[in-house]
């Protein structure tokens, strides 16, 4: 398989403190790999610097994605390239509908990736019925503000929708689990293995997912995500660096010991 995601001795500091230190991590195209630690490990803050956030600041390493130096692209260049973030408490965005969002989003990928169909809007819309519909949502919500009066479940639920329309190569998914009942749980988990899989179609729609790779980079607490999407890499991430990894039952050996042996104390600090 290809390599999709190299990153080298990468620093990553907030506000001028140190939280990512010194993390190295690769990754294959088609691969899914999971990054589990405790609060205040440095998680959330790897996976929004790789995304460009302005409030993290790399100080030093490297990261290429596709075989370009990711750390060189703007935020949009990143999504173009095949990156999305998936965010742990995903924001409201007042005067957006989601259907309007999602189609300029489709055009603007389409112009620099000539494998995607470009849709008129009518087109576009059916395609967003038959998905929303997989997804259990509500059609109406396609015309709501973005994330506007959205439960948890809906938002996480909008999320996986953006990222099958955008079909990214990588996603990076912040928590997804966080606040999730068990059947959106299910439901989200069924979204994503869904582009996992590319032999499969799309329920409800005439549209198959593209012969395409997907891979995805899951930030979670607890395994209970993994229950539902079976990853290729568990890596264990405490004080900004990853200390150990393992296959799939890794997991489960994390939840059922917990990070102790790793230095952890109930006192780390959240960030």
């Amino acid at each position: 398989m290809a390599q999709l995601l190299s990153i080298t001795d990468l620093h990553v500091s907030v506000e001028n403190k140190p939280i990512v230190k010194g993390l190295s991590l690769t990754m294959n195209d088609g691969e899914v790999h999971a990054i589990m630690g405790p609060n205040g490990s440095g998680k959330s803050t790897l996976v929004n610097a790789l995304m460009g956030h302005p409030k993290y600041q790399i100080t030093s390493g490297s990261v290429e994605f596709r075989g370009e130096d990711l750390l060189k692209m703007e935020v949009h260049e990143r999504s173009q390239a095949g990156l999305f973030l998936a965010f742990q408490y995903p924001k409201e965005i007042a005067g957006v509908t989601l259907r309007s969002f999602l189609l300029a989003a489709h055009r603007a990928h389409a112009t620099v990736d000539l494998s995607i169909t470009r849709m008129s809007p009518l087109q576009f819309q059916d395609y967003l019925t038959g998905l929303m519909k997989a997804l259990q949502m509500d059609a109406a919500f396609a015309e709501r503000f973005i994330n506007k009066g959205f439960s948890g479940g809906e938002k996480k639920k909008a999320e996986i929708l953006q990222m099958t329309v955008l079909r990214p190569a990588l996603a990076l998914m912040d928590e997804t689990d966080s606040g999730l009942d068990v059947d959106a749980l299910k439901i989200v988990s069924q979204g994503v293995n869904r582009l996992r899989d590319k032999t499969q179609g799309i329920p409800h729609t005439p549209y198959p997912i593209p012969n395409m790779s997907f891979s995805a980079l899951i930030v979670t607490h607890y395994a209970r995500i993994l229950d539902y999407i079976t990853p290729d890499r568990v890596h264990v991430m405490v004080n900004g660096q990853i200390v150990k990894s393992g296959g799939p039952e890794f997991a489960k050996e994390l939840e059922n010991d917990g990070y102790t042996r790793f230095g952890v104390t109930e006192t780390t600090e959240q960030l």
